[in-house]
């Protein structure tokens, strides 16, 4: 299916719900993948604002979201419509913070965009196909999102007193959207009116644009639009509210006493969802220890195996392992080793001491190649019948080769490592050393 924007720019004027104020609302064409935009033209530099799950910031009776000092309330309407009527890309300009309330549902903006004719774009559109169940419990109210091959919302609407409870499910496309659900009308109880109004809210409502429910009575300028209205209402928000996603979504909602809140977590969820698949799998984590089909080793697996880190990682890659007790390594020998600033100034020479680290490196990474070595750590015990026979300077190639030459279990090891620098035998030793949990040496 292919994105959708408006052929010309409409416009719509009306009063706000919580401010009271009147404003004008303006939709316009945008190109491909720009998606929602609103414009607030009354502020400085007309900041714009693609509206996000992360930038909302109040929740009470409507969805609000703020960037910087830009504000928009009650975007759920607007944002519904579009998405109800399958528009991707729009610019939504407003000269105040909130968009008139107008009959309180979404039809009037669903008009509006009829009267923008939507026209396809010239590029697909792109969907968030849910793959796993997600869910979110706020009190009474829950809401299940479930893999699905479309959007589909089954609803249960219900007051705390348990009077007009309705159930309805409906698949969500265009034609649904605009025949079953955009003439909804918003609602409210009425003993809710007066704790509104002293949090600043509703300063722009009237039975114009709202049906009260006091008691088992409707108190509204005209009747019922469909019996079932409230949970029609219901289903709206959550379709507006679900937007904030940024994609199209194709999941089977099933929501429970839903609201804006319990919306917004929903939507919370879904979008750690979608950031995770944008990120693409996890890599599997390198093994911590070396495995029996490893035939060499770059500086990553050795830094994986041993816990050595700068500047006492002597070990730069394993050339070649040969059998299970030989190994060839090397060690590069670089000007800008920290030792040599003072061993020896204007003679820089790599001390034997770390030629010994060097060889004792080596064999402990052919220790850990043999059996389980999962969580086991090398430790140095001893060292015979060590010779250094030639100076090893910057720009040499130390090679080491290991060599294991007596093992009790998977506890002790002893070895023969030779070190050579173009073919040449610089230093050699007999070392011993223990394998110990990785957890002994905290």
């Amino acid at each position: 299916m292919k994105q959708r924007t408006l052929a010309r720019e409409v416009s719509i004027k009306g009063s706000s719900l919580h401010t009271g104020d009147a404003v004008t609302l303006t939709l316009k064409p945008a190109p491909v993948d720009e998606g929602f935009v609103f414009r607030r033209i009354d502020l400085p530099g007309a900041p714009e604002l693609r509206p996000r799950i992360d930038q909302v910031t109040d929740l009470v009776r409507a969805t609000t979201i703020q960037v910087g000092h830009a504000k928009i309330q009650t975007v759920e309407h607007v944002l519904s419509a579009l998405s109800g009527c399958g528009i991707d890309n729009v610019v939504i300009e407003m000269n105040a913070s909130e968009p008139p309330i107008l009959d309180g549902s979404a039809k009037p903006f669903v008009d509006l965009i009829m009267q923008g004719e939507p026209v396809e774009q010239d590029k697909d559109r792109e969907y968030f196909t849910l793959d796993a169940a997600v869910s979110v419990t706020k009190g009474q109210s829950s809401i299940i999102a479930l893999p699905s091959d479309e959007l589909r919302i089954s609803c249960t609407s219900a007051d705390d007193r348990g009077i007009h409870t309705q159930h309805l499910s409906l698949t969500i496309d265009p034609d649904a959207f605009m025949t079953q659900i955009a003439a909804a009308r918003t609602f409210t109880i009425y003993e809710d009116i007066e704790e509104l109004l002293k949090l600043g809210k509703i300063k722009g409502g009237s039975l114009d644009c709202a049906v009260v429910i006091k008691g088992d009575k409707i108190i509204s300028k005209e009747g019922l639009r469909f019996k079932d209205e409230f949970v029609r209402h219901k289903i709206l928000d959550i379709i507006g509210d679900i937007t904030l996603l940024g994609l199209p979504l194709k999941a089977h909602i099933i929501a429970v006493r839903p609201g804006h809140a319990i919306n917004a977590e929903l939507t919370k969820a879904l979008a750690a969802k979608l950031e995770e698949r944008k990120k693409g799998p996890k890599k599997k984590p390198r093994p911590t220890m070396v495995m029996p089909d490893e035939t060499a080793l770059d500086i990553r697996r050795i830094l994986d195996t041993l816990p050595h880190r700068y500047p006492f990682v002597m070990i730069d890659r394993v050339v070649e392992f040969i059998g299970n007790d030989a190994l060839v390594a090397i060690k590069n020998v670089s000007i800008n080793e920290p030792y040599f600033q003072g061993h020896f100034p204007g003679n820089p020479v790599m001390p034997g001491v770390l030629q010994l680290e060097a060889m004792a490196q080596a064999a402990g990474i052919l220790m850990l190649r043999r059996g389980s070595a999962e969580g086991k750590a090398t430790l140095f015990m001893s060292a015979d019948k060590v010779k250094f026979r030639k100076p090893v300077r910057p720009g040499d190639q130390l090679i080491l080769n290991a060599k294991l030459t007596k093992t009790r279990g998977d506890k002790l090891a002893a070895a023969e490592v030779t070190c050579t620098v173009d073919g040449h035998v610089v230093s050699s030793a007999d070392l011993m050393f223990a394998i110990i949990n990785s957890s002994e040496m905290d």
